[in-house]
C-alpha cells in the first residue's frame, strides 16, 4: 500500500510540475508576444512619421534589425530592407494589410514561408494611401524550451528528487496510523475518520474470529477429553498413513511412545501384521478387524476408511482391549468343559449301577449297597448343580437376593456348630474368637461362603489339627480369619485355588469329595459383598484366609 500512495502523489506531483512548466512557457510566450507586438506598433508609427516627412530617403538612412516594407495602397511592394522590392510578390491579401486598410492599423501572426519563421506584424496607413509595415519573427514555446533546456532539466531534476522524497513522506506518513491500529482493539483507532467503516468492520469480523475461536477450542477440548477419556485406543489417519490425531489409550494398549515426529508414519506406534494389514486396508476404502496380542494383552483392532467424494480420504483406528473378554470366553470352555467332566462321573456311576440292578445280576443282600450309592452320587449331582446355580447367581450380580444386616460372629458360630460333628469326626479342633459385627449383605451367600472356608479347612487338615476363626471390626472395615493347620497350598498354586473346578492334589481331593467350586463361590461372594479376600499359606505348615468387609 506503501509503493501505491507513493506511486500516485509522486505522479501526481510530477504532472503538476510538467503542466506548471507547461502553463509557465504559455504565459511567457504569450506576454513576449505581446511585448513585441507592442514595440512594433509603436515603432510602426515612428515610420510612418519619418516616411511622411522624408520619404524613401529616410528608410534608406535607416539602420534597423527590424524588417521594414512599404506597400503601395495595391499592395505592391515599394520598398524592404530584406529582399528586392520587385521580387516580392503583391501584398494586398495579406491579413494585416486588409485590416490596415480598413482601420488604419493593422496587425497580424502567422508562419512566414519566407523566413520559415513565426513572425508579427504591425502596419500602419500613411496619408497618400500606402502602408508602413514592421515585422519582426517570434521564437517558439519550443525554440524558448530548447534555449532554456539545461536550467528547465536541473530545476525538473531536482522538482523530482523533492517530489520523490515528499511523496514517500506523505504515504509513510499516511500509512503509519493505519498500521499501527491494534487489531486487539480497534475501537483505539482515531486518527482518520474516513476509515471509521473499516474500522467497524475490524472489530465486527474481531468479534466473529473471536466467537469462532472460542467455539473451536470449546470442541477441541470436548474432542480431546473424549479421546483422552477412552479406554479404548484411538487413531486418525491422512490417506498416507501420516498420524493426525491419537489419545494417550492407544500408546498404552500398544505398549508404545508418542511418535518423535509430528504426523509421523502410523509404523512409528505398531509394525505387527495385524496392524499393518488393518490400516492398509482402511487407507484402501475397505473396512477390516483383526486380532493382535501385545504383552499379554489381546486387543481388537477396528480401522475403516474415511470416505469423501466418494474416495478414501484417511483412516480411523479404535483398539479394543478385548483381554478379558478372551480370557472369560477361556474361562467359560473350561468351566463347560470341567462342568461336563464333573457330571458325566456321577452320572455314569449311577447308570453303570442301575444297568447292573436292571440286568438281575444284583443279589438281594446287595441291593442296600448300591442303592447308597446311586444316592451319594446323586448328592453330589445336587451339590454340584446347586454350586453351578449359585455361582450363576452370583456371577449375575445376585439381585434377587435380599440384603440385611447380618452380626457375623454370630453366623460363624452357627457354621462352627453345624460343621462340629464334620470336625470331630477328622479329629480337628473347631474355635471362635472376636466380638459382635454388624455387615449388610446377603445371609445365604455369607453363610456358603464361611461353610466352604471352614469345611475345606477341616477336609485339608491333619488329625489333631486346629481350625480358628476370628472375627474383628475396626472404624473402617470387619474382618474374618479362618486359620488352619493343614496340608497348605504350594506358592505356585496360591492364586488359581480361586478358579473354578481347580485342585492342588486332584487325587486327595477327590478322596475327600468336594465339587471343585467351593473357593469360586467365595472369591465371587467377596466381589458381591465389596469385600477383600487374601490367602497365605505354607506347604505342612497350614492356611489363613481373610475376609475383609467394609464398613458401609
Amino acid at each position: 500500500m506503501v509503493g501505491r500512495l507513493f506511486r500516485s502523489s509522486f505522479a501526481v506531483a510530477v504532472g503538476a510540475i510538467c503542466l506548471s512548466i507547461i502553463l509557465f512557457f504559455g504565459v511567457l510566450y504569450q506576454y513576449f508576444g505581446n511585448e513585441l507586438m507592442g514595440a512594433l506598433t509603436a515603432e510602426s508609427h515612428y515610420l510612418a512619421q519619418g516616411v511622411s516627412a522624408l520619404g524613401q530617403d529616410y528608410l534608406d538612412d535607416l539602420n534597423s534589425d527590424r524588417r521594414i516594407t512599404w506597400i503601395a495602397s495595391d499592395g505592391t511592394v515599394q520598398y524592404d530592407n530584406w529582399n528586392e522590392a520587385n521580387m516580392m510578390e503583391n501584398h494586398l491579401a495579406r491579413e494585416e494589410i486588409q485590416e490596415t486598410l480598413s482601420n488604419g492599423n493593422g496587425f497580424a501572426q502567422r508562419w512566414s514561408s519566407t523566413l520559415s519563421q513565426q513572425t508579427l506584424y504591425a502596419a500602419k496607413m500613411l496619408d497618400d494611401g500606402s502602408i508602413i509595415r514592421v515585422s519582426s519573427t517570434q521564437d517558439t514555446v519550443f525554440q524558448l524550451l530548447f534555449s532554456m533546456i539545461q536550467p528547465i532539466l536541473i530545476i525538473l531534476l531536482l522538482a523530482v528528487l523533492l517530489s520523490a522524497f515528499l511523496a514517500l513522506r506523505l504515504s509513510r506518513s499516511i500509512i503509519r496510523p493505519i498500521l499501527a491500529i491494534d487489531l486487539e482493539h480497534p475501537d483505539d483507532f482515531s486518527e482518520y475518520d474516513e476509515l471509521a467503516p473499516l474500522v467497524t468492520r475490524i472489530r465486527r469480523q474481531h468479534a466473529t474470529i473471536h466467537k469462532q475461536m472460542a467455539q473451536l477450542r470449546h470442541r477441541q477440548e470436548e474432542f480431546s477429553a473424549l479421546t483422552d477419556n477412552m479406554s479404548e485406543g484411538f487413531l486418525l489417519l491422512d490417506l498416507q498413513g501420516h498420524i493426525l490425531s491419537y489419545n494417550s489409550a492407544i500408546l498404552d494398549l500398544l505398549h508404545t511412545t508418542p511418535p518423535t515426529q509430528k504426523n509421523g508414519f502410523y509404523l512409528l506406534l505398531n509394525r505387527n501384521e495385524p496392524f499393518r494389514h488393518s490400516v492398509s486396508e482402511a487407507l484402501g476404502g475397505h473396512k477390516c478387524q483383526q486380532m493382535l496380542e501385545v504383552n499379554g494383552r489381546y486387543l481388537q483392532i477396528l480401522a475403516n476408511p474415511i470416505v469423501r467424494d466418494d474416495a478414501p480420504a484417511g483412516a480411523v483406528v479404535v483398539v479394543l482391549d478385548i483381554t478379558d473378554r478372551h480370557r472369560g470366553e477361556a474361562l467359560r470352555r473350561e468351566f463347560t468343559a470341567n462342568v461336563s467332566h464333573e457330571l458325566k462321573t456321577p452320572l455314569t456311576s449311577i447308570s453303570g449301577i442301575a444297568e447292573i440292578m436292571k440286568s438281575g445280576f444284583v443279589r438281594p443282600e446287595d441291593f442296600g449297597g448300591f442303592s447308597t450309592d446311586i444316592y451319594n452320587e446323586a448328592q453330589r449331582l445336587i451339590a454340584l448343580v446347586g454350586d453351578i446355580i449359585r455361582l450363576s447367581q452370583l456371577d449375575e450380580g445376585a439381585s434377587t437376593l435380599e440384603r440385611c444386616e447380618v452380626n457375623l460372629h454370630s453366623l460363624c458360630s452357627a457354621v462352627a456348630a453345624r460343621l462340629s460333628p464334620v470336625a470331630e469326626k477328622a479329629e480337628v479342633t473347631l474355635s471362635l474368637e472376636g466380638d459382635s459385627a454388624i455387615i449388610v449383605g446377603a445371609l445365604p451367600v455369607l453363610d456358603e461362603m464361611i461353610t466352604n472356608l471352614v469345611d475345606n479347612a477341616i477336609k485339608y487338615n491333619r488329625p489333631d489339627g486346629r481350625v480358628d476363626l476370628c472375627v474383628k471390626q475396626d472404624d473402617y472395615c470387619v474382618l474374618l480369619t479362618i486359620s488352619d493347620t493343614g496340608v497348605g497350598i504350594p506358592a505356585e498354586d496360591c492364586q488359581r485355588v480361586f478358579e473354578r473346578f481347580y485342585r492342588v492334589d486332584k487325587s486327595h481331593s477327590k478322596s475327600i469329595g468336594g465339587t471343585g467350586l467351593g473357593l469360586s463361590i467365595v472369591k465371587h461372594g467377596a466381589a458381591y459383598h465389596d469385600a477383600q479376600v487374601t490367602l497365605d499359606s505354607a506347604v505342612g505348615v497350614g492356611t489363613t484366609i481373610t475376609l475383609t468387609f467394609p464398613i458401609k
